[in-house]
């Protein structure tokens, strides 16, 4: 597992002038992808265009948290670090890598999800997407 120094060592991430601009735009954007998904019927066919644009509305709710705390994140390891260190929410930071190397699956590696399956990381998309935007709220960002 990689460390929040590691990301800041590596300029996987970067200290960074807090800029709640970009992060009222990222979660707008967020919010476009969340809408785009919902627009998918899901098939065997829009299941990895489901779960691509909902994990991306996720984590571009992350990268407003981030940019409002001061950092860039260029690896998306290094937001389930900053979700651990920065944030110190552990239960979190694990569910976001579990979806991400899901994500990742599908997207990199071809990994086709069966239709039940593909219900199931949706909804847990969903509902750690509601989290994080609850990070959000609690932070008077948004």
């Amino acid at each position: 597992m990689v460390d929040w120094n590691s990301c800041l060592k590596k300029i996987e991430a970067k200290k960074v002038q807090p800029d709640l601009e970009m992060a009222e735009s990222l979660i707008k954007t967020s919010q476009n992808k969340l809408i785009s998904a919902g627009e998918l019927e899901l098939k065997k066919e829009t299941i990895a265009s489901k779960i691509s644009l909902l994990y991306d509305s996720v984590r571009e709710l992350l990268e407003a948290i981030a940019i409002k705390k001061g950092f860039k994140i260029y690896n998306h390891i290094c937001y389930t670090a900053f979700l651990k260190e920065i944030i110190d929410n552990n239960d979190l930071a694990d569910d976001f890598d579990e979806l991400r190397r899901v994500r990742n699956d599908v997207n990199y590696y071809g990994k086709e999800i069966p239709l039940l399956d593909a219900k199931s990381v949706l909804a847990d998309l969903g509902l750690l997407r509601k989290r994080i935007f609850e990070l959000l709220k609690q932070s008077k960002i948004y």
